[in-house]
């Protein structure tokens, strides 16, 4: 007797096919880098062996699908153990994610894992007006991909072949566009940005008109910026009705209010950037305005000129002026407020720095005006009501035989370039202002994911000389083969309107976006794609992920975990153990394996700095990089971190200090396994990255 039927878990009965258990056994063989298609088809006829050898024991002799993954174990674990481990998890974690499909009614086409289908559940996938979920995962990624392929048309193209590309990217998870635009696209909404810059006015009028445009950006999904530096200082005196200014910081705390009323209805936290010059007079109350529970969501980050640093070095006193008359408000020592923000972001995390003469001197549009803001994480320098279309290169996916794929990588940046770009043709913009100079600019911000996944899966650890160098090489190559498809584009579509007046001018026949490149935080998409976030080393190798109901769902490190088994190291009680300090420092493992596999918080603060600044030398906007520090840093060691990405050129800098904060995502070292939410991808342990 054979087996010739199988019940599916429908309960439907279909055809055997045993070409199915050798894709599943290669599937698991070559996550331990084994590619002998011979063995697999070995194994394969070995089950089907033991699986006609039983059918009596099947109801009506066939078998369902659980008897055969059962048969495939039990032989794998009898021949084959570290092939019986890689198959063994993966169904485990299917089985999870089959659970989550059916609690939340999802037809998970693709296959993802758990992780990504919660996400996909939260934010992306659309639902009717009960709010039940109507599309799956391949179908979010057709509506993106028609919609942003649509624009073609309007350079007299055919948008067909473009929506394939586009959707073959977004499926096999080797781009994403930015949360908005995978949210909104193809919807009545229709606002596609992440970043949004609004100018405050010294005038009740201009402030609460901000306020009121902030309240619709939010509401589409998008993070909002702020300068609060024209306003008048805390007890100035207003001429129109004799009475006495508040300061910005109160009016930060009416924005801070209103975010928090928006994000309630929203399908993800509001995000706020709030900065002050150095030179304003109430700068010493704005760099201890977040202690305690105060502006929860807002970063805030101090404007610090190239003047005010070299005074902190030569403890000189900076003059401190009225943004509404100039006139001399107070002279403090440089050095002494450096060290009132150095001791606040030990303490609190906040604030962080902007260098904002780096900044405006590699604006490309400098022409036009002078830049004062960004977009809430800091990566994405703006204009008054600029906004920025983002969007990230899946790293994992440029691996090809245990190397970069430098041909690959090439196709995905140019094919994200003109994603980008149709971006800004598709979006529905919230204000008219912003339609205006966004067209004017044509801004992209094209970055990259999973560089900590890249490095273990090159065995290069995160804090070594290769791998600042791998780091810099792979950034100057993106921003190299992306400027040049901006420049195609340019001349197919005609340049930025602004062309004339920026840097490129004199440097390239057309330009089709201000700027290109830009390294975001990634938080929820770098979770869809399986991947670590943009640019920062994993903060834990192994953790627990709050899936549903209560249930945990154990998390290790893909790369890691496939290490483990390929040396017949892996574990439960392993992973248990190294789930209780997110790291394995402690843990009795090979040397290399420690050397290799190192979390942020196993790594100097200098690298960290180091690794933003060889990133930022070839991206045009900026770097969104978070310095980890253990608990018993030291204020000295925030004040080196801030002088030294000063003097790197970075055009900003934030740091946390695990445990500064009274409310964070990961808590490490307490006796009992890491448990975190589904937002947290791996960078920041506070979740203040929430774009």
């Amino acid at each position: 007797m054979t087996i010739t039927t199988v019940r599916k878990r429908t309960g439907d009965i279909v055809p055997f096919d045993a070409e199915k258990i050798t894709v599943a056994i290669q599937k698991a063989m070559l996550a331990l880098g084994l590619t002998s298609r011979k063995k697999a088809e070995f194994l394969s006829k070995k089950i089907v062996e033991s699986l006609n050898s039983k059918q009596s024991t099947f109801f009506n002799g066939i078998p369902t699908i659980e008897q055969i993954q059962e048969t495939v174990e039990e032989v794998l674990e009898q021949r084959e153990e570290r092939v019986y481990k890689a198959y063994s998890l993966y169904r485990r974690s299917r089985g999870i994610a089959r659970e989550i499909k059916q609690y939340f009614k999802i037809h998970d086409d693709l296959k993802l894992d758990v992780n990504a289908l919660k996400v996909l559940e939260e934010r992306y996938l659309l639902r009717d007006e009960t709010g039940k979920i109507i599309e799956t995962p391949t179908q979010l990624f057709r509506r993106v991909a028609k919609t942003i392929a649509e624009q073609d048309a309007l350079y007299g193209k055919d948008p067909n072949r473009t929506e394939e590309a586009f959707f073959t990217a977004m499926r096999n998870l080797e781009f994403l566009p930015n949360s908005p635009t995978l949210m909104n696209a193809g919807t009545k909404l229709g606002q596609l940005s992440a970043c949004f810059v609004l100018p405050i006015e010294d005038s009740l009028e201009g402030i609460f008109s901000s306020l009121k445009n902030m309240a619709l950006i939010q509401q589409s999904g998008g993070g909002t910026g702020f300068s609060f530096s024209r306003l008048r200082e805390k007890g100035a005196i207003v001429k129109s009705t004799k009475g006495v200014a508040s300061g910005p910081i109160s009016f930060m705390r009416i924005y801070d209010s209103t975010t928090e009323v928006i994000k309630q209805g929203g399908k993800r936290r509001g995000a706020n950037i709030g900065i002050l010059h150095c030179t304003h007079p109430d700068i010493p109350d704005f760099v201890t305005a977040k202690s305690g529970k105060r502006l929860t969501n807002f970063n805030i980050s101090v404007a610090v000129t190239d003047s005010f640093m070299r005074k902190v070095l030569t403890n000189k006193v900076v003059v401190l002026r009225s943004p509404k008359t100039g006139k001399v408000v107070q002279k403090i020592n440089a050095a002494d407020l450096f060290e009132l923000i150095v001791r606040n972001a030990w303490e609190t995390g906040d604030p962080g720095l902007l260098f904002i003469d780096e900044i405006n001197r590699k604006n490309p549009l400098r022409q036009t005006g002078l830049i004062e803001a960004t977009n809430p994480c800091g990566e994405v320098p703006l204009l008054a009501y600029e906004s920025c279309n983002l969007g990230s290169i899946n790293l994992v996916r440029m691996i090809k035989n245990g190397k970069l794929d430098w041909k690959k990588l090439r196709a995905t940046t140019r094919l994200a370039v003109h994603f980008l770009d149709n971006v800004i043709d598709a979006n529905n913009y919230p204000l008219k202002e912003t339609e205006k100079i966004t067209k004017a600019h044509r801004k992209i911000g094209l970055g990259v994911m999973g560089f900590a996944d890249l490095l273990f899966m090159l065995k290069t650890p995160y804090d070594s000389k290769e791998a600042l160098q791998l780091g810099e090489r792979l950034i100057r190559f993106v921003a190299k083969e992306a400027r040049e498809k901006s420049v195609e584009l340019g001349k197919q579509r005609g340049s930025f309107m602004n062309f004339q007046q920026s840097i490129w001018q004199k440097k390239y026949p057309a330009m089709r976006n201000a700027t290109c490149i830009t390294i975001a935080p990634t938080g929820t998409i770098s979770i869809v794609a399986g991947c670590s976030s943009g640019i920062e080393p994993v903060f834990a190798l192994a953790f627990l992920r709050r899936v549903m109901d209560g249930k945990h769902l154990p998390e290790v490190n893909e790369t890691f975990k496939r290490e483990l088994i390929r040396r017949d190291l892996y574990s439960d009680e392993l992973i248990r153990s190294i789930s209780k300090t997110g790291n394995i420092k402690s843990i009795k493992l090979p040397a290399d394996l420690k050397k290799i596999f190192v979390t942020s918080l196993d790594i100097a603060a200098e690298i960290h700095v180091r690794m933003q600044a060889a990133f930022q030398r070839h991206v045009d906007n900026a770097v969104s990089k978070t310095v980890n520090l253990p608990k018993d840093s030291s204020p000295e060691d925030v004040r080196n971190i801030y002088l030294l990405a000063w003097k790197l050129k970075c055009k900003g800098i934030t740091v946390y200090r695990y445990g500064s904060k009274p409310e964070q995502v990961l808590y490490l070292g307490t006796g009992k396994p890491i448990v975190v939410t589904t937002d947290f991808a791996g960078g920041c342990p506070t979740g203040l990255c929430p774009l």
